[in-house]
Order: structure tokens, then C-alpha cells, then sequence
């Protein structure tokens, strides 16, 4: 089966070209599709170097940064009108550790959604504070006990999904721009009878550049819950 590795970038000049060479290392047949919102820092150009010199490398370029979760639908797209079976979200910044992207890849075989989660028995975090991880905890809890779902880890960001979970959303309809879209694909997924799998992994903080994650984005998510609930 054919996989694409989505990776969205804004401002990670200093990540994309040592997280792209890793991920390809894990697989001689992993394509990645790097998902580019016009960074200030060139990103998008140190992509399209890598893309050139490498057929397994795709960089898909947009005209602005307008949310995490609408460069997800855009790469999405680009992977579903090609013979992509299965479809990988990522991060670039290291968060997500391409040594633990085979433990997704190999339960894709059995499974339809395969999460990568910090938040079930073998799970961590590595360097978050205190108050980081109650937010998240108390996130994740707030999510499971809103739409009855026992998903550990409903804002994960490394997921893997086979194409026929995301040809049977609307991604028309998927609304969240910031991580509230992954607790948007999740649920519809669950609630579509998909099989869904969560697989631990270790979830360190960022090296290299800035969090995306800011104070309106966590609120944005909070308040969207209760649409998507009773959408």
C-alpha cells in the first residue's frame, strides 16, 4: 500500500530538511508531502530544493496561513485525488518522533485510524511544565466526557488514516481551524464505525522555533467542542 507522510509548515526552515531525511529513512517506499503557508523564513524554498532533488518529496504551496487544520484538508485533497492508501499527519518540528511513525505503519494493516498517543499505557510527554500538562489532560477529558467517545488522545496531531475514513467525511464540512480539527476528524470517524487504534508514544517539546499553540486557539477549541457535539 502507498502512504504519504502530510507534513504542514509555517516558519520551520530550521526543522523541515532534517525531520523530511528522517521520515524517508524509516521506508524506502514513505512519500511526504510538505504543506507550506508562504513562511517568511523560506521554508517553502528549502522544500521545493528537497522536492527537486528527491521523487519521493512533495511540496504543496499555499497563499496564506489560515489554520493548522485547513492545510490539513488542502494536503488531504492532493493525497485522495492520488493512489494514496494510506495518509499520515505529522508534525515538522520533532514533536512527533519519525521513530515512532513504524508503530503507526504497522497497525494501519488492521486498523482504520490509527492515533498516536501520548495519553495510554507507554505514552509521555518530555519537558512540558506543570500547568501545560493539565491543560492538556483536563482538555482531553473534557472532550471524551462532551462527546462520549473514550478516545485518550482526541487533539493528537500524528495520525494515520486509511482513505477510505477520510473519502467518507465531507472535508467540506470540517470547520476547525486550529486543533479543534482534530477532534472534528476523530469523532466523525468514530461515530462513522471506523476502527480506531491508539498506539503510545513519547511527545518531547519542540527544539527548534516556536508553538503554534496560542491562548485564542485553546479557546477556540473549548467553545467548538459543543458544535461539534451536537452538529
Amino acid at each position: 500500500m502507498q502512504t504519504v507522510v502530510c507534513v504542514p509548515t509555517y516558519n520551520e526552515a530550521g526543522n523541515i530538511e532534517p525531520l523530511t531525511e528522517a521520515v524517508l529513512d524509516v521506508d524506502d517506499d514513505l512519500h511526504i508531502l510538505i504543506i507550506d503557508d508562504d513562511s517568511p523564513d523560506g521554508t517553502g524554498a528549502i522544500a521545493d530544493r528537497i522536492a527537486a532533488d528527491n521523487p519521493r518529496v512533495f511540496v504543496l504551496h499555499r497563499a496564506e496561513k489560515t489554520g493548522l487544520g485547513y492545510a490539513y484538508i488542502d494536503g488531504f485533497r492532493w493525497a485522495l485525488s492520488r493512489d494514496y492508501d494510506r495518509i499520515v499527519e505529522m508534525d515538522c518540528d520533532f514533536s512527533h518522533r519519525p521513530c515512532d511513525l513504524p508503530k503507526i505503519l504497522d497497525e494501519l494493516d488492521d486498523w482504520d485510524v490509527v492515533i498516536g498517543s501520548r495519553y495510554v499505557a507507554g505514552g509521555a510527554t518530555e519537558d512540558w511544565g506543570l500547568v501545560r500538562r493539565a491543560v492538556s489532560r483536563a482538555g482531553g477529558f473534557y472532550a471524551r466526557l462532551l462527546l462520549g467517545c473514550d478516545i485518550r488522545d482526541f487533539t493528537a496531531g500524528f495520525v494515520g488514516w486509511h482513505r477510505e475514513v477520510l473519502e467518507s467525511i465531507d472535508l467540506e464540512d470540517v470547520e476547525g481551524s486550529g486543533y479543534v480539527f482534530q477532534v472534528e476528524l476523530k469523532y466523525r470517524a468514530h461515530r462513522k464505525g471506523f476502527r480506531i487504534l491508539e498506539v503510545p508514544i513519547v511527545f518531547p517539546d519542540r527544539e527548534v522555533g516556536e508553538s503554534k499553540m496560542t491562548p485564542d486557539i485553546a479557546l477556540e477549541a473549548l467553545a467548538r467542542l459543543w458544535k461539534i457535539r451536537f452538529k
